[in-house]
């Protein structure tokens, strides 16, 4: 159960760093983030953190 929370979580997170950078880049528009570059730059990281969580969580769900 503690793998599969830690799958949907990173699945959160790089669904929320998508839409960072889509209103970085100013693809979303109508919020104070919107055309931002540190949003543009920080969309991405938080993408691949959250890539990187539900990895881990599949991996140790395979494992067990």
């Amino acid at each position: 159960m503690k793998n599969g929370l830690l799958v949907g979580v990173g699945a959160m997170i790089t669904l929320l760093g998508v839409i960072f950078t889509l209103q970085g880049i100013g693809a979303i528009g109508g919020s104070g983030m919107s055309g931002s570059s540190f949003w543009a730059v920080a969309g991405p990281v938080i993408a691949v953190i959250g890539l990187v969580l539900a990895a881990i969580g599949l991996r140790r769900r395979s494992a067990t």
